[in-house]
């Protein structure tokens, strides 16, 4: 893929299989960026 659009934009493409496979890279990406903005908490005492 060339660019990725915004999370909140329109999905481009009329073909279903195309449709699902891109909301997938979607979630993944978002799943991603998830992941590396949540912190880990290590327990001292």
């Amino acid at each position: 893929m060339r660019c990725l659009k915004a999370f909140g934009e329109r999905i481009a493409t009329k073909d279903p299989d195309r449709q699902a496979s891109e909301i997938h890279i979607r979630i993944a990406l978002m799943n991603r960026f998830f992941a590396l903005g949540t912190a880990e908490i290590a327990r001292v005492a």
